[in-house]
């Protein structure tokens, strides 16, 4: 059997420039055109105008000693200034910091430390949080922290009205001391175990990822790509801007956070040709959809990305048919990978969307190894999906030791995802290893059985997650969304539904219906969190760790 590896061929090269370079292409060949259009506020920008402002920034920062190298942390929800302190800090060399918008004081200081950030741009606030009270906070506990901006105010304005008054010609000089494998970026994962890890990403990592996202989804001047989820995470500010202004394209910020009306609003109002979400965003906007009783104008919209987690079949189904959304593409990945190693093609069939995250990525390699003995499997057995190339991060942030975990010798990024190749070399994501259950010595992959779960007519959306038990080691507990207007669901009902159809051991024991699952910002569901609560719900013991 052919083993479980491809490579991806390209005719189209990588882009052997800077981020701040290849802006300045961008702008010189579409400076008329729209680049930047912020909901909110009404503000637009050309690229003429974007370059402007980006340019006002990064001579504002260097007016303050930024400088190469140096750490400038972004707090903030989606707005325009995010955007331009992205391609400010770029042209300087700094080392963009995105920090997650729902981070509390001690996440903050964490990252702040972490980092070593020197500046730290920030809203006044988000929601419930007031930035300035708790960056006031962490300040003094954060000895490399030597200014922090707050948007929106008269500071942040006489720094960008400085840069406007500054000489512009100096900028390229300091461009061309850059190198493209310079680092650029630092993403903090998740740390959903243990402290958040920063992924350290250069002008190469991000701005080529971000390009053949944009050339898989076929962007050109034309295209307009509204962006709601987060800027903080590579989904925002790689795929959605890097991968427009790479291409000459508009990114449209329907609100600084998720909202499922301003979404579908800006789509209609500014006529976009491509939409991005994690399948629950899909989800919301469908039934907001449905709801309202205006009709919209989404007939420009022919692309986007969903990625983050599977997409029940019945949810693509809906996103082609009624949004229009026939080239829509699924990605995958990680944020040490840039984040993108595979992707849906436009012609790619539904079945192909909803059962896997594509074929790799141009100038990328992937592979399906045996998670124990590292070696290569055939194609149709699973194993952990590994990847390499120029997207791999060059580490974590000043730590060695946590880099050499995932990257190996040869430069392949063990992902720590479950996955099989087929034979034409599409990629199924089964599962995280550590979310895998073993009940009674049977491997159960959750993804299998929440897929087969959104088969029930009742059932909108389910997590499974596997919870401790004295007879079998774990059983499985589904938790589940119903549909507006579904009657209660029970667990008996649900394994009655299942019974013939899945494997007993694949039954799950327990259900739990709730109204939304623990997630992250990016929209991944935190089945650790899960597990820990439903120990609580169950009244279960939760066994000591083995060596």
């Amino acid at each position: 059997m052919r083993p479980a590896y491809a490579s991806g061929a390209s005719a189209v090269p990588l882009l052997g420039e800077t981020i701040g370079a290849n802006l300045d292409r961008t702008v010189a060949s579409s400076a008329d055109r729209d680049a930047l259009v912020e909901r909110a506020t009404g503000r637009r920008w050309t690229y003429d105008g974007f370059g402007a402002d980006v340019d006002a920034v990064a001579l504002g920062l260097r007016g303050l000693g930024v400088v190469k190298g140096d750490r400038v942390g972004i707090w903030s929800p989606n707005r325009a200034e995010w955007m331009l302190v992205q391609y400010a800090t770029a042209k300087l060399g700094a080392i963009l910091v995105t920090i997650n918008p729902a981070y509390r004081v001690h996440e903050l200081e964490f990252v702040l430390k972490q980092a070593g950030v020197r500046t730290l741009v920030a809203a006044p606030a988000f929601k419930t949080s007031d930035y300035r009270v708790m960056a006031a906070e962490v300040a003094p506990k954060c000895p490399a922290l030597e200014e922090v901006l707050f948007l929106g105010t008269g500071e942040w304005d006489a720094l960008v009205d400085a840069g406007r008054a500054g000489d512009r010609a100096v900028l390229g000089g300091i461009g061309a001391t850059l190198s493209p494998d310079d680092p650029i970026n630092i993403q903090y994962t998740s740390g959903t175990t243990g402290f958040p890890k920063g992924a350290t990403l250069s002008h190469h990592n991000i701005l080529n990822n971000g390009f053949f996202v944009g050339e898989l989804c076929g962007y050109d001047e034309e295209d307009r790509v509204c962006v709601p989820v987060p800027f903080y995470h590579c989904f925002g500010m790689v795929m959605g801007n890097l991968a427009a202004t790479s291409h000459g394209a508009c990114v449209v910020i329907p609100a600084p956070a998720f909202d499922p009306e301003a979404t579908l609003e800006a789509v209609a109002a500014e006529g976009c040709t491509s939409l991005y979400g994690v399948p629950t965003m899909f989800i919301e906007m469908l039934g907001h959809l449905a709801a309202r009783g205006a009709a919209l104008d989404l007939s420009a919209l022919r692309t986007g990305i969903m990625a983050g987690s599977p997409c029940p079949v019945e949810v693509m189904r809906q996103v082609i048919d009624r949004l229009g959304m026939d080239e829509v593409a699924i990605c995958y990945g990680m944020t040490e990978t840039s984040p993108v190693s595979t992707q849906t093609r436009a012609g790619d069939s539904l079945e192909r969307r909803v059962t896997t995250v594509g074929t790799v990525h141009p100038h990328l390699e992937i592979k399906i190894v045996d998670p124990v003995t590292g070696v290569t499997v055939p194609r149709g057995v699973p194993g952990e999906f590994c990847t390499r190339g120029y997207s791999v991060m060059l580490g974590y942030w000043d730590e060695p030791e946590r880099t050499a975990e995932v990257v190996d010798a040869a430069r392949w990024m063990r992902t720590g995802d479950l996955a099989v190749m087929d034979e034409d070399g599409y990629v199924g994501i089964t599962g995280r290893i550590k979310d895998m259950v073993i009940r009674g010595g049977e491997n159960v992959y959750p993804r299998e059985v929440e897929e087969f779960l959104y088969t029930h007519p009742d059932i909108v959306d389910a997590q499974v997650i596997g919870v401790p038990d004295d007879r079998y080691g774990e059983e499985l507990m589904a938790w589940v969304r119903l549909r507006d207007g579904a009657a209660g669901l029970t667990a008996e009902s649900l394994r009655e539904f299942c019974r013939g159809r899945l494997a007993h051991f694949k039954i799950p024991r327990y259900v739990h219906l709730v109204d939304a699952f623990p997630m992250t910002v990016t929209g991944k569901v935190r089945k650790v969190q899960m597990r820990a609560e439903a120990i609580g719900i169950l009244g279960l013991k939760d066994p000591p760790p083995t060596a």
